[in-house]
């Protein structure tokens, strides 16, 4: 199970929202370059990138910070946040990104998603963002009628390989991601989970792997400093 290291970024610094509020923000750098090079030299074989300013209004003004992490690091990097254009997916992949990673739009515009898939293939991946089993939109501000079971279903009938799938109520609440709900999306078909929110203990980690899920997204465990990305890459705690 890959684990992935989260920088959020709004206002080019690299910041920590809980439970997607835009009011209960926490500055942990003013360097998402200088974040993304420690957490490689930590041992991270993937990151996982957010634009927060993007998320919201689908205007990304964080472009310049995301081309300099791909240019700093030699790990792979996938990005979400604002992805409502093939020109901007263009410009991420240009950039070097890895992966970019469609949310709202995987929402509102099939046709968007189906011309990204049949482009770049598995570096396309869809975040699903659920409150109470419902798709969250627009940077977590509007919750769609959309279930998130129905969306996956959907999703992998057009050719998406990658899912990043959060359960907003347990985002940066260190209380432990929401397995239940991680069980029953993985199951619902073969595109690969990426668990997020609420993963904060060494046991939460374990409790994943043993799930098989393809990965995990690690954010304010490793920024409070209660998980150890080095300990846990290095096999100290537990072996990949």
């Amino acid at each position: 199970m890959i684990l992935f290291p989260a920088i959020d970024i709004r206002n080019g610094k690299c910041v920590r929202l809980i439970q997607g509020n835009y009011d209960e923000e926490t500055i942990y750098g003013d360097s998402p370059t200088d974040m993304a090079l420690e957490w490689e030299k930590q041992g991270a074989e993937y990151i996982h990138i957010v634009d927060l300013d993007g998320a919201k209004t689908g205007d990304s003004t964080n472009r310049e910070a995301i081309r300099a992490i791909a240019k700093a690091v030699a790990i792979p990097i996938q990005v979400g946040g604002g992805i409502r254009s093939m020109d901007t997916i263009d410009e991420h992949i240009a950039a070097g990104v890895s992966r970019v990673i469609i949310g709202t739009a995987a929402i509102t515009n099939r046709t968007f998603l189906k011309e990204a898939v049949e482009k770049y293939g598995n570096q396309i991946a869809v975040s699903i963002d659920a409150r109470n089993g419902y798709v969250a939109t627009d940077g977590w501000t509007e919750t769609s009628d959309v279930r998130a079971i129905d969306l996956l279903q959907e999703l992998e009938e057009i050719g998406v390989k990658t899912v990043v799938y959060t359960d907003i109520l347990k985002d940066g609440m260190m209380q432990g991601p929401n397995f239940e709900e991680l069980g029953i999306v993985d199951e619902a078909s073969s595109i690969d989970i990426i668990a997020s929110g609420g993963v904060s203990t060494e046991e939460n980690i374990e409790r994943l792997k043993n799930m098989e899920l393809y990965g995990a997204i690690i954010g304010k465990a490793l920024y409070e400093g209660t998980l150890s990305l080095e300990q846990l890459t290095r096999g100290k705690s537990i072996e990949n």
